[in-house]
């Protein structure tokens, strides 16, 4: 996922960053509100980190003008601890608020709440182009894969492979129907060559072993996904 972090404080914004690209996730950087816009209006952003207080144009004012036509999450960061300032940023459209020094353990935490309420309620699941089967989102424009908000690689043919699935949940497919729709020729015995990519794609997929799975391999017939 695309986050962008604008703070005109270096060492805070290279630090934000490189946590957040241990994370998996891919940042741009901004050091003042027009430099953010052209960023949010250039490129797919899935939630914004934004500084208060930044030389020509504040983070509440490019809050505001990000606010007129898109829902992507945002967090305000700020030195100020009032209620008062936090009320405003809240108001004015932000979704939550962290106050400098910040732990960034917990900004991490609540970049990947927000992420997971974008994912699941946001604008992410009005566009035609994202299917979803509970908490797995697949970003066909995008090419992304989320379990629960966290991003999961896969390789060009596992992703095709859930794409297939995904766009067309409920359904069962043969594992000829498989091989032939992702692998664009005719079938011959490919029953251990999609039974090896369905495993890979479960060991990935399945974050916690301990949740409901969403790939239910129906053996002997052919391959579906959903929410058990």
């Amino acid at each position: 996922m695309n986050i962008l972090v604008c703070d005109d404080d270096k060492e805070i914004l290279e630090a934000v960053s490189i946590y957040l690209e241990n994370e998996g996730y891919h940042v741009y950087k901004a050091s003042h509100g027009l430099e953010a816009l052209d960023i949010v209006e250039e490129h797919e952003i899935h939630l914004i980190i934004m500084d208060i207080m930044m030389p020509q144009m504040d983070g509440i004012r490019a809050t505001l003008k990000i606010r007129e036509d898109k829902n992507i999450p945002v967090i305000l960061l700020s030195a100020k601890s009032e209620d008062t300032d936090k009320i405003i940023g809240l108001n004015m459209g932000a979704d939550d608020y962290v106050t400098k020094p910040f732990n960034p353990l917990e900004l991490i935490a609540r970049v990947k709440s927000q992420l997971r309420r974008y994912t699941t309620l946001g604008s992410m699941e009005i566009r035609n182009n994202v299917f979803k089967t509970g908490g797995l989102v697949v970003d066909d424009e995008c090419k992304m894969i989320t379990v629960d908000g966290e991003e999961v690689k896969l390789t060009p043919v596992q992703y095709k492979i859930l794409r297939l699935l995904t766009a067309n949940a409920g359904r069962v497919f043969s594992i000829d129907e498989i091989y032939e729709k992702v692998w664009q020729e005719t079938a011959y015995s490919p029953e251990n060559t999609v039974a090896v990519h369905i495993r890979k794609i479960r060991e990935k997929i399945e974050i916690n072993p301990k949740e409901p799975n969403y790939l239910k391999v129906v053996w002997g017939i052919g391959y579906k996904v959903e929410k058990i």
